[in-house]
């Protein structure tokens, strides 16, 4: 078995025990940018190029995944973005 083969092999092992799971932010006229972005950086741990980034993407595409991980880390993040009146979903 070549190098390569073992390293896609490791590879596939790897994506398929974990399970991903994303929270999607939808688009509202609601919330202003900055305060999608501060909400962002607050609760998925953006950066402000990132959270800029996905406001964007929201504004103009009508949502965009903003975090990804396991699933008890995300139902937190999750419930803090609904709290905060944003529109979300874990999924």
């Amino acid at each position: 078995m070549s190098t390569i083969e073992k390293i896609q092999e490791e590879i596939e092992v790897l994506t398929q025990e974990t399970n991903q799971h994303e929270i999607v932010l939808f688009n509202d006229d609601v919330h202003t940018f900055d305060y999608v972005i501060d909400s962002l950086i607050d609760v998925c741990d953006h950066t402000i190029e990132q959270a800029e980034q996905c406001t964007w993407l929201v504004h103009y595409k009508g949502k965009c995944t903003v975090k990804t991980g396991e699933l008890n880390d995300l139902k937190s993040r999750c419930s803090k973005l609904l709290d905060l009146g944003l529109s979300a979903e874990l999924v």
